[in-house]
């Protein structure tokens, strides 16, 4: 059998999902199958191509929900997985004829993909998580930003954060699929040290110092939130933490940055804002209004790259949006 295994590309936590969904599907499903890694990225207009969907079994994880007869499995925790109303009908109806269950699966309020796919393999089909209890854990910390302070969400300490550098800031094709069945099958710190990760490290290290300083010079922190615009930089990614590392006292971040194939606007918050959660602004639903999506803390918009632009100026208005609901407690005149 060869399953085909399609996951958000360029993400730590899309990775693992990648990875986890293969063993559990080799240890519960069937024995003997051939599995293949396909990454797939927000981009704007159409983000599936029915051509690729050629396994005996295909499955789509950590990314947004499609429609389509060939896809046998798919697991989500984006609050923004459904890219039209008529994608949402089609997992309502295929859940309720029973089309769909158990093998669709969806649900918001799980930190990562990774953890939610734990737990529905583990739960439905008697899949043991305990092996892979470390990669579930760091997939919480990074897809959650569940980091103890700025420092080391940026600095690099841990195994984790040197393989998520290395997820995000590939250029080669083949890198994150050769990655991918590792994740699952050794510890962290020993795949930080295989030859083809550990010598792609030192570049990127000083490739993040570089993008560390470029949004020092590039950032404003004002009424809450920070604006950036490095479009104009060959910058594919760079660690989303950086704004709240630069400006602490931050709530939210608005970045502009164009890589190879869009103009991207990223929309996030401050894991360690002062601000209540229930004063804050929903940023999925924010950026679902430019086409975008993604969860409640930390969503992006993708613009074709030549519609600059058109990035600027959405991101121009969700800065005045976001500055406009400051809601850290020194906007309400209280103490900090």
């Amino acid at each position: 059998m060869n399953v085909r295994v399609f996951y958000h590309d360029k993400c730590f936590d899309g990775a693992c999902s990648a990875s986890l969904f293969a063993r559990f599907h080799r240890e519960c499903i069937t024995t003997g199958a051939g599995y293949s890694y396909h990454g797939l990225v927000h981009r704007a207009g159409a983000l599936f191509n029915e051509a690729d969907f050629t396994g005996d079994e295909n499955a789509i994880v950590d990314f947004k929900y499609c429609a389509s007869p060939r896809i046998t499995w798919w697991f989500d925790h984006h609050l923004s997985a459904f890219l039209t109303p008529e994608d949402q009908e089609d997992y309502r109806l295929g859940m309720a004829d029973g089309r769909y269950v158990n093998r669709r699966f969806y649900d918001p309020a799980y930190i990562s993909c990774t953890s939610f796919l734990a737990h529905i393999a583990s739960t439905k089909f008697g899949f043991n998580a305990e092996p892979v209890a470390e990669l579930v854990r760091w997939a919480d910390i990074v897809d959650g930003a569940l980091y103890s302070s700025p420092q080391a969400a940026v600095e690099m300490a841990d195994p984790a954060m040197k393989l998520t550098l290395v997820i995000e800031s590939t250029q080669d094709p083949e890198f994150i699929p050769r990655l991918i069945p590792l994740l699952t099958s050794m510890p962290l710190a020993q795949i930080v040290k295989e030859p083809f990760v550990a010598r792609l490290l030192p570049p990127l290290i000083e490739r993040h110092c570089y993008s560390l300083d470029l949004i020092r010079d590039r950032s404003e922190s004002k009424d809450g939130t920070i604006y950036f615009d490095i479009s104009d930089q060959p910058m594919e990614g760079y660690n989303k933490f950086i704004p709240y590392y630069l400006h602490p006292e931050s709530t939210y971040s608005v970045g502009l940055s164009k890589s190879s194939f869009r103009t991207k606007v990223s929309v996030g918050s401050n894991p360690w804002t002062k601000a209540r959660p229930e004063d804050m602004l929903n940023l999925a639903a924010i950026c679902e209004r430019y086409g975008g999506g993604g969860h409640a803390r930390v969503g992006a918009i993708s613009f074709p790259p030549d519609r600059s632009d058109e990035a600027r100026e959405a991101a121009a208005e969700i800065v005045a949006e976001l500055r406009a609901h400051d809601p850290t407690p020194e906007a309400f005149g209280s103490p900090s």
